[in-house]
C-alpha cells in the first residue's frame, strides 16, 4: 500500500511539472499576452466582479466589501469622507482590502480610489495637504503650479496606498450658476484648462497615480447639482466639442489612463431625462470613436439621483451604463453579496453573448491599467508602511508650495483702499465672514479688529437674524473687511450698502459674485478656505506683497471690473 502511494504520489508530482501554470497577476508575461491569459482563466464572477467600484461603511472595511472582495475579486473600493477620518486607520484598513484581493485566485489588486482635487473637494483629510485649489491654478495661470499640484497631492495618496484620484476636474466653468464646481474648474477657457489638466495629470502620473478626469462630458455649465437631480444643458454639440470635449481631446492625446461619465443632460444631443453617462452615444461614439481614448472610463455614482431616468431600477442602471461603454460602475454603499444588482447583472452576462463580449473587453482594459501603473517601478505599495505616514504628514515641502500658490493666486479686483493700513489704534474695524480661518487670520493682521461670525450654510439663502445683527452693528464702524463666499454671504453683504460703512471684501472660492456687488471699491479674490489662502489675502490687503494673479473668467474680462 506504501509503494503505491508512493508510485501515485510521484506520478503527481510529475504531471505537476508539465501542468499549464496558473496565470498570475504578478507574471513576468508580457502585458497584453498576460492579460488574454487571466481573461480566459477567470471565472465568470472573477470577470464580472473587476467592473464594481464600491465604497463602504465606517472607518474600517466592513464586512460586506471585503465579502465582495474575496468572492468575487472586484476591481476597486473608494475612499469617501466617511472612511478617511484617521490616516493611520486608513492605511491599515488600505492594507487589509489589498491583502484580501491578494489572496484570491489570480491575486489581482485593487483599484483605490478617492476625490482629492485639491481646495473645495478633499475626501482624505487629516493631516493631508489644504490647497488653494484648481482657480487658483487658474488664477496664476502656470503649468508649474498645476504639476506640482498634482505631485504633492500624489505623494500624499501613494504615501496612504490610494493609487487612483479622481482628478483633475476638467469642467469648463461657463455658468455662474454652476455653483457645484465652482472654484474646482481652473477657469472657463478650455484652452487654458487643456493645459492645465494636462500638466496636472502629469504631475499625478510622476507619482505613480491613476489620473481619472471629470465629469466627463462637462458639468461647468449646468445650474444644478447631479447629486439631487439631472442637471440639463442647452447646449448644442457643435459648441460642445470646441468647449467642453477639448480638455478630453488634449489629455486622451497625452495618455489620459482614466475618464469619470458624469450624470449630465443635454436634451439638444440626447433624448429627454438620458443622462449622458447611460448613453452609448457619449460613452463610445463620442469618447471612444470620435476623441479616440483608449483608457477606462468609470461612472460617477451610480446611486446618484442623477443617474436615475426613466423609472430605470438600479440594477437596470447598472446595465444600462455598462451597455453605453463604461467600463466600471461606482457605486458608494456596498450591495449585498447577492442582491438585485447583482443578480441581473450576472443573468445577462450568462444570457447574452454581446453582454459578456463588452465586459471583457472592459476587464481587459481595467487589468492593462492595473498593469502598467501598480505593476510599474512608480508604482503604489499595495501595503502602505505606518512609520512613513507617521513622518511624511504633515508634508512641510507641501504646505510651502501650496501657501506660494495661494500668494501667487490671489487678484486684487478694486484697488481704493488697498493697500489698508489704517493710522490710529482708534480706527474701528469690523471682520465679518463665514469662516473662523478668515476671521483669525484677520485677527493676526488688524489686532483691534472685532469679529463677526455666521454660518456658511444655508447655502442659497442669508438667515434674516444674520442680517439684522450685522447691519446693527455696521453703522458703529469705520471699516467693514468681509469674506464673499456664498449666496448666502452674497445677501449679507448686500445689505450693507446702506449703512454707509466702506467694504473691504475678500471672496474665497469662486469670486463670481462679486459681479453682483459693483458699488464695493475695494476687493480682493482668494480661491480657496484654507488659512493659507486667507493668509495670503490679507498680506496682500496690508501691502506685504503686489497680487500678480489675474481672475480666470472671461466673465469679468467682457464686462469690466465687479
Amino acid at each position: 500500500m506504501r509503494c503505491t502511494f508512493s508510485f501515485l504520489f510521484i506520478v503527481f508530482c510529475s504531471l505537476q511539472l508539465y501542468a499549464e501554470p496558473k496565470a498570475s497577476f504578478w507574471d513576468d508575461t508580457p502585458a497584453d499576452q498576460l492579460v488574454e491569459q487571466l481573461l480566459d482563466a477567470m471565472s465568470d464572477e472573477e470577470l464580472l466582479g473587476q467592473v464594481f467600484l464600491l465604497g463602504y461603511s465606517g472607518t474600517i472595511p466592513s464586512p460586506e466589501i471585503l465579502e465582495w472582495i474575496s468572492a468575487r475579486s472586484i476591481g476597486g473600493v473608494k475612499i469617501f469622507g466617511w472612511n478617511a477620518s484617521n490616516l493611520g486607520e486608513l492605511a491599515v484598513s488600505i492594507s487589509a482590502m489589498q491583502r484580501a484581493a491578494q489572496e484570491t485566485e489570480f491575486s489581482i489588486p485593487l483599484f483605490v480610489a478617492t476625490d482629492q482635487e485639491g481646495g473645495w473637494v478633499r475626501h482624505v483629510k487629516g493631516e493631508t495637504s489644504v490647497t488653494a485649489g484648481n482657480m487658483a491654478i487658474g488664477a496664476t495661470g502656470l503649468a508649474y503650479d498645476a504639476f506640482q499640484s498634482g505631485w504633492f497631492i500624489g505623494i500624499e495618496l501613494r504615501t496612504l496606498g490610494i493609487n487612483m484620484n479622481f482628478a483633475p476636474t476638467v469642467d469648463v466653468y461657463t455658468n455662474p450658476q454652476a455653483q457645484v464646481i465652482g472654484p474646482r474648474a481652473f477657469s472657463d477657457d478650455p484652452l487654458q484648462i487643456s493645459m492645465l489638466s494636462i500638466a496636472f495629470f502629469k504631475g499625478l502620473d510622476s507619482a505613480g497615480i491613476i489620473s481619472t478626469a471629470k465629469h466627463f462630458p462637462g458639468h461647468g455649465d449646468a445650474d444644478k447639482d447631479s447629486h439631487g437631480t439631472l442637471p440639463a444643458i442647452d447646449v448644442s454639440l457643435e459648441t460642445m466639442w470646441e468647449r467642453e470635449l477639448l480638455p478630453y481631446r488634449f489629455l486622451s492625446r497625452e495618455g489620459l489612463p482614466a475618464v469619470m461619465s458624469g450624470h449630465l443632460g443635454f436634451p439638444n444631443i440626447l433624448p429627454e431625462e438620458m443622462p449622458a453617462s447611460l448613453s452609448r452615444f457619449f460613452q463610445t461614439e463620442i469618447l471612444r470613436n470620435r476623441i479616440g481614448f483608449e483608457g477606462i472610463v468609470i461612472t460617477d455614482d451610480l446611486r446618484m439621483h442623477g443617474a436615475r431616468h426613466n423609472g430605470l431600477s438600479l440594477p437596470e442602471i447598472c446595465i444600462q451604463a455598462l451597455e453605453a461603454g463604461n467600463d466600471m460602475i461606482m457605486l458608494s454603499r456596498t450591495p449585498g453579496l447577492n442582491d438585485d444588482v447583482w443578480t441581473a447583472l450576472m443573468e445577462k452576462y450568462t444570457a447574452e453573448p454581446e453582454f459578456r463580449e463588452r465586459i471583457r473587453e472592459a476587464v481587459s482594459r481595467i487589468l492593462m491599467t492595473k498593469i502598467a501603473y501598480i505593476k510599474s517601478k512608480k508604482g503604489v505599495p499595495l501595503y502602505p508602511d505606518a512609520e512613513e505616514i507617521e513622518t511624511h504628514f504633515p508634508s512641510e515641502p507641501g504646505k510651502n508650495f501650496f501657501f506660494d500658490l495661494a500668494c501667487r493666486s490671489v487678484t486684487v479686483l478694486k484697488e481704493k483702499f488697498i493697500p489698508f493700513n489704517p493710522a490710529g489704534d482708534d480706527v474701528k474695524i469690523l471682520l465679518a465672514g463665514q469662516f473662523t480661518r478668515f476671521l483669525d487670520a484677520g485677527g493676526k493682521r488688524y489686532p483691534q479688529a472685532d469679529r463677526f461670525y455666521f454660518p456658511y450654510s444655508p447655502f442659497e439663502t442669508a438667515r434674516q437674524r444674520d442680517i439684522r445683527q450685522l447691519t446693527a452693528l455696521a453703522p458703529g464702524y469705520d471699516y467693514i473687511i468681509f469674506c464673499l463666499a456664498n449666496p448666502n454671504s452674497l445677501e449679507v453683504l448686500s445689505t450693507l450698502r446702506e449703512t454707509g460703512t466702506p467694504v473691504l471684501v475678500i471672496s474665497a472660492l469662486t469670486p463670481i459674485y462679486l459681479k453682483e456687488v459693483p458699488w464695493v471699491e475695494s476687493a480682493i479674490a482668494v480661491y480657496g478656505t484654507g488659512k493659507e489662502s486667507f493668509e495670503a489675502g490679507f498680506a496682500v490687503l496690508k501691502g506685504d506683497f503686489e497680487a500678480e494673479g489675474t481672475i480666470p473668467l472671461t466673465v469679468f474680462k467682457d464686462m469690466g471690473s465687479p
